[in-house]
């Protein structure tokens, strides 16, 4: 019989409302990430990778419809940013509540103004909850 809570990509064991996990590419020379579907999660935390160009902060890109995608910020026009991104970190998001409804997300190497492009393929992991 099939496991009733392995609700995770990857078939893993996951209890009913508590996480999914994903993962999303920068690739090498780029600084927006593949598109990742969050499904009917809400993004709660973000793993960087052990390799992680240094001075780049993380913002983000959403979409309703995961065709067109529009730069994010909050209701006070301020670019959706988390600042001093390190190799190896994991970043427990702010205020998770501001994730609720993004369905469609990419994850961009530095700012909208300033992306940083990276050196080599990166893989970040995302978390979030139900």
């Amino acid at each position: 019989m099939a496991n009733p809570f392995a609700t995770g990509p990857n078939n893993e064991f996951n209890p009913p409302g508590v996480r999914n996990s994903f993962t999303t590419t920068i690739s090498s020379g780029q600084s927006l990430s593949s598109a990742i579907d969050l499904g009917s999660s809400t993004l709660f935390a973000i793993q960087m990778p052990a390799a992680w160009t240094t001075a780049a902060n993380i913002t983000f890109q959403a979409s309703y419809d995961g065709v067109t995608y529009c730069n994010m910020y909050d209701s006070n026009g301020t670019e959706m940013t988390v600042t001093g991104v390190a190799a190896s970190e994991f970043i427990v998001l702010a205020l998770p509540t501001q994730w609720i409804g993004v369905r469609f997300l990419k994850i961009r190497s530095g700012t909208s103004g300033t992306p940083v492009s990276q050196g080599a393929d990166r893989v970040l992991g995302l978390i979030s909850v139900l």
